[in-house]
């Protein structure tokens, strides 16, 4: 088991950024692969990013150059640099593990999830 732990949404209006972090207890960070995800209301739980056991980074097309996904194993962290917000990025963000080598985008092939934070960005 892996539990997840995210944090630093909130409001910001238009332009700005934010830095969500999640914090993950359990087995050994380093055995997973990390993503974030987002939904907004009425919508489908969408991919953000995700970054390997090794370092490599994915992004969603949409979002490439306003997000940088990172990660600490020596304090169990992922990071989500949000720059340049809109409110169309207004969402709950969910940070979750992967188990798998799949390299997959699909939440589906996520093992584990945190609860979610809330990001609202004002026009």
């Amino acid at each position: 088991q892996v539990q997840l732990v995210e944090s630093g949404g909130g409001l910001v209006q238009a332009g700005g950024s934010l830095r969500l972090s999640c914090a993950a207890s359990g087995r050994t960070f380093s055995n997973y692969a990390m993503g974030w995800f987002r939904q907004a209301p009425g919508k489908e739980r969408e991919f953000v990013a995700r970054i390997s056991r090794s370092g490599a980074t994915t992004y969603a097309d949409s979002l490439k150059g306003r997000f940088t996904i990172s990660r600490d194993n020596a304090k169990n962290t992922v990071l989500l640099q949000m720059n340049s917000l809109k409110p169309e990025d207004t969402a709950i963000y969910y940070c979750a593990a992967d188990a798998g080598y799949s390299r997959s985008t699909y939440a589906r092939d996520y093992d584990y999830w945190g609860q979610g934070t809330q990001v609202t960005v004002s026009s």
